[in-house]
């Protein structure tokens, strides 16, 4: 009889249930009920976060987020997320993922999917086959070394690659691709250098806690767009610094502290932030801000940072006022 029923229901929700819609959500969702929560009032997300979870469960048809972070999932099976073509945004930071237990087809089918984080997890490598409609990819506090100049093949809708904390000591072309990206965090990693071929597009670059001696000349030239650069906690020292390297008019924040500086290198009047603290600095060139000292130019600049080097108020020059008449901030 108990049989008869759920048939009987079952035959039902086929004939008045939507296209594509799975007619045994409701079963799955009874099954499920216990590690996820389907919330009436957000009936397209599945919170499976914080469970305990080993494995991925099954994701119902209709599902556009799921969350599955902290949980202690080790691997993804192809096939895990086949059923769940529609997902938008998956979470599954703060896990146990290996490299070698993840599916090369695992992520294949989800042709929709925007968000993906992994971070946080115990990645040796970017997996396989990502999809290639994300705009947002989280992969830093990883254990990555290496990255495969394909493996981020096709992504032209990806904004915001997060890769720092990993143990990265090059990235080779592997970038080179991403014609959309504009955020990038290569920080805490193994770098030595500047990567080449960064993406042409990128408006905020952080590179700090590296082992970088320099910058490339014409560094950025190369950006019409780059906005904010971290270089801060490596090796930088003067003749690194090409001339005027990062004299454009584009940047608006220049992190360069805890470094091995002993000048100020010379930046665009129109830089409003820039940090030098822990370095070696032993004098205050006011050249390095204003070619020209008047009424009419004038940096722009609103935070200037000089503490930890070895120089003293005294050092700067009277007319600094002048130059730096829009600072609120002037730490020396």
């Amino acid at each position: 009889m108990r049989l008869a029923f759920i048939l009987l229901v079952a035959g039902f929700c086929e004939l008045v249930c939507p296209k594509g819609y799975d007619p045994f959500f409701w079963l799955m969702a009874l099954r499920n009920r216990a590690e996820c929560d389907c919330p009436p009032s957000f009936p397209v997300a599945m919170y499976c976060d914080d469970r305990g979870l080993r494995e991925v469960p099954y994701v119902p048809f209709r599902m556009k987020y799921l969350y599955l972070q902290r949980n202690r999932i080790t691997s993804i099976q192809d096939g895990a997320f086949d059923n769940a073509t529609n997902l938008v945004w998956v979470m599954l930071h703060r896990n146990q993922l290996d490299s070698n237990q993840i599916g090369k087809m695992a992520f294949v089918k989800l042709i929709n999917l925007d968000r993906l984080y992994l971070d946080h997890n115990i990645l040796s490598r970017v997996p396989p086959n990502l999809p290639r409609s994300l705009r947002e990819l989280r992969l830093n506090n990883n254990n990555i070394s290496k990255i495969q100049s394909t493996s981020f093949e096709g992504m032209r809708n990806l904004t915001i690659l997060q890769l720092h904390n990993n143990a990265l000591q090059e990235v080779g072309s592997a970038l080179k691709g991403l014609t959309s990206l504009t955020v990038l965090d290569l920080s805490k990693n193994q770098l030595k250098k500047v990567p080449e071929g960064l993406p042409k597009m990128l408006q905020q670059l952080y590179m700090e806690f590296n082992s970088i001696s320099a910058v490339p000349a014409n560094f950025c030239n190369q950006f019409s767009h780059l906005q904010y650069i971290r270089i801060s906690h490596n090796e930088l020292t003067d003749s690194g610094i090409p001339p005027n390297i990062f004299n454009a008019s584009g940047l608006v924040e220049l992190d360069l502290s805890f470094n091995k500086l002993e000048k100020i290198p010379p930046v665009s009047t129109s830089l409003e932030h820039l940090y030098l603290q822990a370095n070696r600095i032993k004098e205050f060139s006011l050249s390095s801000f204003c070619s020209v000292v008047d009424v009419v130019n004038f940096s722009q600049l609103k935070v200037l940072r000089l503490d930890g080097n070895e120089i003293t108020m005294n050092d700067v020059p009277s007319d600094a006022a002048l130059c730096l008449r829009v600072a609120s901030t002037i730490e020396v």
